[in-house]
């Protein structure tokens, strides 16, 4: 009972992309979690990833953040950025973790062209697996050379961020989005979710609330806004506003039906070699792990808005698709999200997950929260 009664805050979850940055913290009150606070600023298009000015403007909007809202402590759960983190599978003769350390950093590593004294290096055991005659275990690898490890870390400081831990988004997005299920049917058989971000579309698979695939595709929002834009001669910022029209059936009306088949077009190219990824993702599990090819797919991230992406990738794959709402039954009463949007909020799926992990919520506390 005073378990119960006691009072928790997380950590901020730091949610940083190619194009804003997002901060969110939770607290666990009398057994609910509550939203305490929740900001974004968005990082100018024009200022391109990886370099100085881009590094200061992402230490200037946190500090922005911080100094205008409700965060309390500085603690701070991020993850490594997309661009520099490596994802391998591998199948190993063993499951024992000291062994597969050792194999890892007596053979695998050096034949992947990692090395130990350059890169972190992290592992999942995704499970038992067949291979011909043999039974294998797959093994999903995570690495990051230790150099950019260093940078992301250097911009928390900066910042005025003690980091707690630093997780990877394929963990973040699973962490997340496997507790917003709705049912425990759900949570027991292999689920697909997927979050379409501004450079990259992760994709992660589980099972019995672990992860079994993980795979980063280099396709996103990014390459479309630069498809629309190529085609139309515009800049990036026209083109991003032109979808953000499209979203709107008011304001699409104002679209030239000659400039809007050139967008949709646009988009379509990309997602036509989006959704062929997404189904060799699809494709890999049920030969790896002898299962069903899914039937639904869970989608998260600011383009899962996107009617018409959402259902040119539902044509495309044969599925059913589900539109996450990563803090539904937390308390949000008490706090205005940017641009005051309280609909599904599943742009903010991979900052619920990095404060989850900073709650590191018991099993029993899991289980009252997701009904």
């Amino acid at each position: 009972m005073l378990e119960f009664l006691k009072t928790k805050t997380s950590p901020i979850g730091l949610d940083i992309s190619s194009g804003s940055v997002k901060m969110l913290q939770l607290q666990l009150k009398g057994g609910k979690i509550v939203v305490t606070a929740a900001d974004e600023r968005q990082i100018a298009t024009e200022i391109s990833e990886g370099n100085e000015k881009r590094t200061e403007a992402t230490i200037a909007a946190i500090k922005e953040m911080l100094a205008e809202g409700q965060f309390q402590r500085r603690d701070v759960v991020s993850y490594l950025p997309s661009a520099d983190l490596i994802i391998r599978s591998l199948k190993l003769d063993t499951s024992d973790e000291k062994e597969i350390e050792k194999i890892l950093k007596s053979e695998i590593i050096e034949r992947s062209g990692l090395k130990t004294d350059t890169h972190e290096i992290r592992f999942i055991s995704a499970g038992s697996i067949r291979q011909g005659d043999e039974v294998k275990n797959e093994v999903i690898l995570f690495a990051v050379t230790k150099e950019s490890l260093k940078s992301h870390i250097d911009i928390l400081d900066k910042a005025g961020l003690t980091p707690v831990a630093i997780d990877t988004m394929p963990c973040a997005l699973f962490r997340s989005l496997q507790r917003s299920l709705r049912r425990t049917a759900d949570q027991e058989k292999a689920n697909v979710f997927v979050d379409i971000g501004e450079s990259y579309t992760i994709v992660v698979i589980g099972r019995a609330g672990e992860i079994i695939f993980a795979k980063q595709i280099g396709i996103a929002s990014e390459q479309i806004n630069r498809q629309i834009a190529t085609r139309l001669g515009i800049d990036l910022d026209e083109a991003m506003h032109l979808r953000s029209k499209l979203r709107n059936e008011p304001e699409s009306r104002e679209i030239e039906p000659s400039t809007r088949q050139v967008v949709v077009d646009s988009m379509y190219s990309v997602i036509d070699e989006l959704a062929r990824e997404i189904s060799l993702c699809f494709r890999y599990y049920s030969v790896t792990f002898r299962g069903q090819r899914p039937s639904q797919v869970v989608f998260a991230g600011g383009e899962a808005y996107e009617e018409t992406l959402i259902n040119a990738i539902k044509r495309h794959l044969g599925v059913e698709i589900e539109i996450t709402e990563p803090l539904r039954g937390f308390d949000i009463s008490n706090v205005r999200f940017p641009g005051d949007k309280r609909s599904m909020l599943c742009e903010w799926a991979v900052a619920a997950g990095l404060c989850l992990k900073g709650l590191n919520l018991t099993n029993k506390q899991r289980a009252y929260e997701r009904n």
